[in-house]
């Protein structure tokens, strides 16, 4: 049976800090109707990430900023439940960008159809969707990682850090894990494969990851920011090469940090090693789809890539369920399952 309504989250308020409930609210509405070149989307999973933090902000970024009372931005996997487009047809699953609710109207040139028989359809929201591509192009590009370097990855246990991890195995490097937690670090040596993986809450934490990285870090990719990036940065060698693709630890912040300015620390570095230290995001390299999805596939069907997932049912938990993504309370990649 066929809801009446849609459900989903607008935003309510811009967030001060870490986002509270009530900047978020949770509304029914009528279902909407395709136009023409449209098609009616039923959502089944929606991926929840750290950049939507930034999304939520009115502040200048790379995007533009999600509205107060607009419905929250995301990708989705969704059923095609009615099209007026040729080349779509009811039943067909697509990946798109529905946003948090459970049914969306999109343009079908903007959505790209899935095979159910190649992979599971989550994983176009991870492994091989936009953060498998992001852990692919940031470290092929930027961290160019040669056999026996050792390549650091903050937020190991996560989307994007578990990826770039074993890709680095795979060219033959050494892969050093940082995660939050025992469970996290268990999972990241013994299923994923690194060599080593340090707990950044724990009070040895700089000096342990020191003892991992016994020749220094010739690739740190940086998803975090904080305490992990004091830790890492006086290992790094000379010509080493930082890609920036998050800086989780920071989203939430509203003032400078306390304690004494630390970047003329870092710049030195910098300058005295040679350091290239680049942000990017994961469109600066589109045209490698195409490689990245042929290679990534392969490595997934061969069991080289293996990938998890923290799902979470029902659009009345995303609010809850992104909240601890900020804090780091997911294991894996972050979902929301729309419909069981």
């Amino acid at each position: 049976m066929t809801p009446s309504k849609n459900r989903r989250i607008v935003l309510a308020a811009r967030p001060e800090g870490e986002p509270k409930d009530s900047d978020f609210r949770l509304e029914e509405v009528e279902i909407p109707s395709p136009g023409d070149g449209q098609v009616l989307l039923r959502n089944l999973y929606l991926s929840l990430d750290p950049y939507m933090r930034g999304r939520m902000s009115a502040g200048p970024s790379y995007a533009a900023p999600v509205e107060v009372n607009g419905v929250m931005q995301g990708g989705t996997v969704s059923e095609v439940v009615e099209s007026k487009f040729p080349l779509l047809s009811p039943g067909d699953t697509v990946l798109g960008y529905g946003g948090w609710q459970e049914w969306a109207v999109e343009s079908a040139d903007t959505v790209r159809k899935l095979d159910p028989a190649a992979a599971p359809v989550s994983t176009a929201l991870g492994v091989l969707g936009m953060p498998g591509m992001t852990a692919y192009t940031g470290l092929r590009n930027i961290g160019q990682p040669r056999e026996g370097e050792t390549v650091v990855v903050a937020a190991a246990a996560g989307a994007v850090g578990s990826a770039v991890g074993q890709i680095a195995k795979i060219k033959g490097c050494r892969a050093v894990g940082i995660a939050g937690g025992a469970g996290k670090c268990a999972y990241v040596r013994n299923e994923l494969g690194f060599d080593a993986c340090v707990d950044h809450r724990g009070a040895s934490f700089a000096e342990e990851l020191q003892a991992a990285c016994p020749k220094g870090v010739d690739v740190y990719f940086e998803n975090v920011g904080g305490a992990v990036l004091k830790a890492v940065a006086p290992l790094l060698n000379n010509f080493a090469r930082v890609p920036v693709c998050g800086l989780i630890a920071h989203y939430n912040a509203t003032a400078l940090p306390e304690g004494p300015d630390w970047t003329p620390v870092l710049m030195r570095l910098a300058l005295t090693r040679r350091l290239t230290i680049r942000g990017f995001l994961v469109f600066d390299f589109e045209g490698q789809r195409g490689e990245f999805y042929r290679e990534m596939s392969a490595w997934f069907r061969e069991g080289r890539i293996k990938h998890r997932e923290d799902v979470v049912d029902g659009i009345e938990n995303a609010v809850s369920a992104f909240q601890g993504l900020l804090q780091g309370r997911n294991f894996g990649k972050l979902l929301v399952r729309l419909v069981r």
